[in-house]
């Protein structure tokens, strides 16, 4: 019976795709680069139309929710449901101790409503 030679790996050769080449590291971090200032330019464009929606949401989402909350006495969860359609964002959080209930835009900012007999649920006043 005749032996067999043993059979020599051949060397792994590295393929152009398996190597990190310098070249695309820099478009890869053009591309980023590029990517942040188009983010920059749009945020910069509707900045004004952006914060505007967020005034305007967060008021309507502080005073709405103080007053089911604390003259419909429902509760804050179940006051979602007042919302118009596109308010997804706007979060509720309440102060029991104050009668208040405060809108949270995400980054841009926040909106209290306060519940007082007589006079119902307040804004505090917009500072400008």
């Amino acid at each position: 019976m005749a032996t067999a030679e043993p059979i020599s790996p051949t060397p792994l050769r590295s393929s152009p795709h398996t190597r990190s080449r310098p070249g695309s590291r820099r478009r890869v971090r053009r591309l980023l680069l590029g990517l942040l200032l188009f983010v920059l330019t749009v945020l910069a464009i509707y900045w004004q139309p952006l914060n505007s929606y967020a005034v305007a949401g967060t008021s309507y989402a502080a005073r709405v929710g103080c007053s089911c909350r604390y003259v419909g006495g429902r509760s804050l969860s179940d006051c979602r449901k007042d919302f118009e359609s596109g308010m997804e964002l706007v979060r509720l959080s309440e102060d029991e101790d104050a009668l208040s209930v405060t809108a949270h835009f995400p980054l841009l900012l926040n909106q209290t409503a306060t519940f007082s007999k007589g006079e119902g649920c307040v804004l505090e006043p917009w500072t400008d």
